[in-house]
């Protein structure tokens, strides 16, 4: 029986399926709001007639008529990931993004109007009681006054972008929902999918590992072209996006949205370059356990037992809930919930889109998550992360849809943390030395993949929209070389990248829908290793603190947020407290491989 099979979400929650009238209907009474919300509210708040408790009336039904917007686009988003072939799905996300933008159209008005009053005006409205829950989304408004444009403008941008970004990401999921890619071993050819080609890079036979990895390298090429003119196309967007709303640098508005310095950034990410030898040290150590004289990109995520442990999705859902539940009861029950109400797809399946996420939808509904469960030990992992996506968008919803969305730097701290909880409770159970360094090696390698190589994205990155904005459209060699010159300060002498591995900057997504998304997840692995260091040193009390810190959603800045919870982010070296951690695992692996023979594995 396949893994996770039968464990699909229902959507009826939403709707009852891609073809319910209800969907139509919907948008077009949120359409007659926006436009009665227009009629109403034009040029009050830009001419000073609203007062705090007019402005509160009207920010509520923005609010309501956004979220309306959001469930029958979440719902379309939704059905489309399970399906990525089905032209309904695809229709249905085109229909819903397009009416959405039309709605947007009749309402972008009073976001100008509120961005264009002077400090002087918006300043009594924002310090006025009956106004403190929707302060953080005024001031956040505000936040982009510098980078908003005339309402004609605004307009055109929104239209243009359904035919334009959105457009090509869809063609880019589609295009790797349907590949297959040929692994050949012992003259057998097997089709993959992309999550069964990645999955086997985590098998513990080596040349399993290097068949797959051969296969991903060979679909990939065979893509080369549609791929490379995606990422050109997107690239040049992001370019002409930024040049249109003066934004400074490629990664600014990134910033901007995460609520986050470009000067922070830049020491975060200066901070992992140079803690860039930990990487060496632990590869070094596992080339030795291995008893290989040369590490590949292919046994990079060699596990280090020999029998591959399979399990169940069942028993990936106890020892989850297990490990929230020992933390927090409460954290267990919400978790519970997605399993109880399906409101999970876990399945891997034709058509299906690669990856996983967890969708926080709406406040008035509740969340998704969306995986492809595998049984790898590492599934476990990715169940843990995106179920700590979902409590905390679930707990957040109190916030409403204004308040309740988070930076993605806070948003992967509670994913993250999540992870956390089941490598410590496991951690905890293992008495077996050889047990204990595969689980640590394990913990290592997914570090090493949360804040090295998301650096090293990151990296690649900025040099690409550097390249494309000085060099013009770039070749399919060149996106390539800079992957590879990203890639390998990263490994140093600890491994060799095989020239094949030069492509597979290809197939992630994150490039494509969220540029520049990839350093909160540094962020958020530093961050969290910070925030279990004050557990272990409060204990049970600091549980209702964290759980409050979820439930605050996006209503304060994020550095205000985690002073609550005893963390400073803005602390001179504050990022190499979670770096020594991991340089300090590696030092304990080293311990724990003493008492075990080399070449185990």
């Amino acid at each position: 029986m396949p893994h996770a099979a039968g464990i699909t979400w229902d959507l009826t929650d939403l709707y009852a399926g891609v073809d319910d009238p209800a969907i139509d209907r919907d948008l077009s009474a949120l359409m007659g709001r926006a436009k009665a919300f227009e009629a109403r509210y034009r040029g009050k708040l830009g001419g000073g007639l609203l007062d705090a408790a007019a402005l509160l009336e009207a920010v509520i039904e923005l609010e309501a008529i956004y979220e309306g917007v959001g469930l029958a686009v979440s719902h379309a988003d939704l059905a489309f990931a399970a399906d990525t072939q089905a032209p309904a799905h695809g229709a249905l996300v085109t229909r819903a993004r397009e009416t959405a933008t039309d709605i947007r159209s009749h309402l972008i008005f009073f976001e100008l109007e509120w961005v264009a009053l002077s400090d002087a005006q918006a300043g009594p409205l924002l310090d006025a009681p009956p106004l403190a829950r929707y302060r953080h989304y005024l001031e956040r408004e505000r936040d982009y006054r510098p980078h908003r444009r005339t309402e004609g403008e605004e307009v055109i941008l929104d239209l243009k972008a359904n035919t334009g970004a959105s457009a090509f990401g869809r063609l880019f999921d589609q295009t790797l929902a349907r590949m297959r890619f040929h692994s050949t071993l012992d003259g057998e050819t097997e089709q993959l999918s992309e999550e069964e080609t990645l999955s086997r890079l985590y098998h513990p036979d080596r040349d399993t590992r290097k068949a797959a990895a051969d296969a991903l390298t060979d679909g990939l090429e065979r893509e080369a072209p549609l791929l490379s003119y995606i990422f050109n196309t997107l690239v040049a967007d992001h370019a002409s996006d930024d040049k249109i709303r003066d934004y400074p640098a490629p990664m600014a508005a990134r910033n901007l949205a995460n609520e986050i310095s470009g000067a922070s950034v830049d020491a975060l990410l200066d901070a992992v370059d140079g803690a860039m030898p930990t990487v060496h040290d632990y590869y070094g150590l596992k080339r030795s356990l291995l008893g290989l004289d040369t590490l590949y990109d292919y046994d990079r995520y060699a596990p280090m037992r020999v029998a591959a442990e399979t399990i169940p999705f069942a028993d990936a859902q106890a020892i989850v809930l297990d490990s929230f539940r020992a933390f927090s009861p409460r954290m267990a029950d919400i978790a519970q919930m997605f399993f109880d109400r399906r409101w999970i797809d876990a399945e891997p399946r034709p058509g299906k889109r690669g990856g996983a996420f967890s969708h926080s939808v709406v406040p008035s509904a509740h969340p998704y998550v969306f995986m492809n469960y595998l049984g790898r030990p590492r599934d476990v992992m990715t169940l843990a992360h995106e179920l700590g996506h979902g409590v905390h968008q679930f707990l957040a919803r109190e916030r409403g849809y204004f308040g309740g969305n988070t930076p993605l730097t806070t948003a992967e701290t509670a994913s993250v943390f999540g992870e956390m909880l089941v490598f410590s409770a496991l951690r905890e159970r293992q008495a077996d030395p050889e047990g204990a360094l595969a689980l640590l090696c394990g913990k290592l390698e997914d570090t090493c993949a949360t804040v090295f190589r998301q650096t090293v994205m990151t990296r690649f990155e900025q040099a690409l929209h550097h390249a494309r904005r000085t060099e013009g459209e770039l070749s399919d060699a060149r996106m390539s070389a800079l992957w590879m010159a990203a890639n390998r300060p990263m490994f140093g002498n600890s491994l060799t990248l095989r020239d094949g591995y030069a492509g597979w900057w290809r197939y992630i997504p994150h490039f494509v829908h969220t540029p520049f998304y990839c350093y909160a997840y540094a962020f958020g692995e530093l961050l969290v290793l910070a925030l279990y260091a004050r557990y272990l040193e409060e204990g049970e009390a600091f549980a209702p603190r964290y759980l409050e810190l979820l439930a605050a959603g996006g209503c304060e800045r994020p550095e205000a947020l985690l002073a609550k919870v005893g963390v400073d982010i803005t602390a001179p070296g504050f990022w190499q407290g979670g770096l020594g951690v991991i340089s300090g695992w590696v030092t304990e692996a080293r311990r724990i491989a003493r008492e075990i023979p080399a070449g185990t594995g």
